[in-house]
C-alpha cells in the first residue's frame, strides 16, 4: 500500500527521481505502463544498481531522493540498499538525518521509511560493491553518532510538528529503552516523554507507558 496521499508526496515527483537514476545508470528503452511509469523504472534499475562494482558519486543524491520520494514503504529499499553498499551506511544514514531535520513533512515521512531500509544487513555475495575481494572498510558503515543524531532529530520533530501523523511517524519508531539513548540526549528524552504522557493521542501515550515500564 502506498502512502502518497497520506504523506503528500506526489507520484510525479517519484517519477522524476526514478527517471534521473535511470538516466545516470544509462538504463533506457524501458517498457512502461502509463499509470505506473515510476515503478517500472524502479524495477528496471534495481538489478544494475546491485550489480555494479561501484556507483558514480553523482548518483548518490538522486538515489537518496528516489528513496525518500518513493511512496511505497515496501520498495524504497530498492534505492537505499545499493546506496548503502556503494557509498556506505554512514553516508546514507546521514543523508536521511538531513531530510528529517530540514525536509518537508513529505520528505520527512520518506526519510522515516528509508531509515528502516538503511539497516539492511550487508553480505559480500549480495553486491560486488561490498568491497574488493569481499573485504569492506568498516569506516563506511560506522554510524553510532549518526544514529544518535537521528534520535535527536526525531524527538525535535515530535516537539515541533503540528501534524499528528508526522508526530506518530517519528515517535513510534523511537526505542522505549533509555539505554538506547546517549547521555547527551537524556534531557531531551525526558522532555519528549513528559509531553507524550499527556498527549491526547492514545498511541503516543502508549509509547510513553512502554517507556515508563522499561524504566526510562
Amino acid at each position: 500500500m502506498t502512502e502518497d496521499e497520506q504523506s503528500g508526496i506526489e507520484p510525479h515527483s517519484f517519477l522524476t527521481c526514478a527517471t534521473e537514476v535511470a538516466r545516470l545508470l544509462g538504463v533506457g528503452d524501458v517498457a512502461m505502463k502509463p499509470n505506473d511509469q515510476a515503478r517500472h523504472l524502479a524495477l528496471a534499475v534495481r538489478k544494475p544498481l546491485l550489480e555494479r562494482t561501484s556507483l558514480p558519486g553523482e548518483l548518490f543524491a538522486p538515489l537518496m531522493a528516489a528513496a525518500v520520494y518513493d511512496p511505497d514503504p515496501s520498495f524504497c529499499r530498492w534505492f537505499v540498499e545499493p546506496a548503502v553498499y556503494a557509498f556506505g551506511r554512514r553516508r546514507v544514514m546521514a543523508a536521511l538525518v538531513d531530510y528529517l531535520r530540514i525536509g518537508t513533512d513529505a520528505e520527512r515521512a520518506g526519510a522515516v521509511r528509508g531509515w528502516y531500509s538503511a539497516h539492511v544487513p550487508l553480505r559480500a555475495d549480495r553486491s560486488p560493491a561490498y568491497g574488493h575481494g569481499g573485504v569492506r572498510d568498516p569506516a563506511l558503515d560506522e554510524s553510532q553518532d549518526i544514529k544518535a543524531a537521528w534520535l535527536e532529530a526525531s524527538m525535535r520533530v515530535f516537539a515541533e510538528a503540528t501534524d499528528l501523523q508526522m508526530r506518530h511517524r517519528v515517535l513510534l519508531g523511537l526505542p522505549t529503552s533509555r539505554a538506547a539513548y546517549p547521555p547527551s540526549l537524556h534531557k531531551l528524552l525526558e522532555s519528549t516523554l513528559a509531553s507524550a504522557r499527556v498527549h491526547p493521542d492514545l498511541h503516543i501515550r502508549r509509547w510513553a507507558a512502554a517507556a515508563d515500564r522499561e524504566g526510562v
